[in-house]
């Protein structure tokens, strides 16, 4: 018989000689890249998500949000692709706007299978709006103005030119009754912060972005929204806002945020990451953030995500196609 002090000794043995489990991963510096500048709906996205994951202790540290702006989305997209593709503690904020220059070919060389697409968030509706003291009102007013002198209006954006800012714009206008809307004046500039500085500067007479990056400025009184691009109007802060629909313009634009990978981050990182956003996006907490932001539901994660941004980078391509972007 074996005595109860070899049997320990044993089990001690055994113990020592199985293989150690693999630690799960947990991303030492997290770091989400924001491409534009401070101020727009990409920065939204990275420092709203990155509060909340730790807030909630999803992650163990604090999120570096890093700016990175340049050709609509294509620096920061170039830059993951070619410097930092196996990077597991990277993820960048993307949105409508990323699907819409991927499938105008707007990122040379680089296209939608180059990264891994990890989750959305919510959907952003774009809107319109002017500057406070304007004297146009409504969207009506301004469409009017965009008809009977074209080359009077000009739009701001964050997005580059055939970006989505730019289309929401276009299909705005479309529905408004412009037939040529290539004769929509359209300026560009790197991320809605800036857009709406020119905007408050006279530069410009109206902007095109969205719900998010639009608050901050309605609520300091900088801005006011002529038009939302949603079926309907929205709940709560945002309910005071007309939707074109209901101004005889039947445009809708909704643009959902999301975020993408580095192509070669492993899979247990890429699986860290799709699971935080699902965990997130299940929270009362980030429900709260979508219900202050005017964010609408739009739950997807993982290869529902993936298959869902290949879907939207093949209609935007058919609408391109149709007011004459690209060929």
């Amino acid at each position: 018989m074996i005595s109860k002090v070899v049997r320990a000794a044993l089990a001690v043995a055994a113990m020592s000689l199985a293989p150690v489990a693999a630690q799960a991963f947990e991303p030492e510096n997290p770091e989400c890249i924001a491409p534009a500048n401070p101020g727009g709906g990409w920065d939204f996205t990275c420092r709203q998500v990155g509060k909340t994951l730790q807030d909630l202790g999803l992650i163990g540290s604090t999120m570096q949000v890093t700016n990175l702006a340049g050709g609509g989305g294509g620096v920061a997209y170039a830059a993951v692709v070619n410097k930092r593709g196996d990077d597991n503690d990277l993820i960048v904020a993307a949105s409508s706007a990323t699907a819409t220059r991927l499938a105008q070919g707007a990122y040379p060389g680089n296209t939608m299978d180059q990264v891994r697409w990890v989750g959305a968030v919510g959907a952003d509706y774009g809107v319109i709006a002017v500057a406070a003291k304007s004297p146009i009102q409504n969207l009506t007013e301004l469409m009017d103005q965009m008809k009977d002198k074209p080359s009077s209006i000009a739009i701001a954006g964050g997005s580059a030119v055939g970006g989505w800012d730019h289309l929401k714009v276009l299909i705005a206008a479309n529905a408004a009754g412009i037939e040529d809307v290539r004769k929509v004046k359209y300026i560009a500039f790197n991320g809605g912060g800036e857009a709406v500085t020119q905007l408050l500067a006279g530069s410009v007479q109206a902007f095109s972005g969205d719900i998010s990056e639009a608050k901050g400025f309605v609520d300091s009184g900088d801005i006011r929204v002529v038009a939302v691009l949603s079926p309907e109007r929205l709940e709560g802060d945002y309910a005071a806002f007309p939707t074109a629909k209901e101004q005889g313009i039947d445009a809708i634009g909704a643009n959902w945020r999301g975020f993408y990978a580095p192509k070669n981050m492993t899979d247990d990182a890429y699986n860290f990451w799709v699971s935080k956003i699902d965990e997130l996006y299940a929270t009362p907490e980030w429900k709260n953030v979508m219900k202050n932001n005017g964010l609408a539901p739009l739950d997807l994660q993982g290869a529902e995500f993936e298959k869902f941004v290949s879907e939207s980078v093949a209609k935007i391509q058919q609408i391109s196609r149709n007011i004459g972007i690209i060929k």
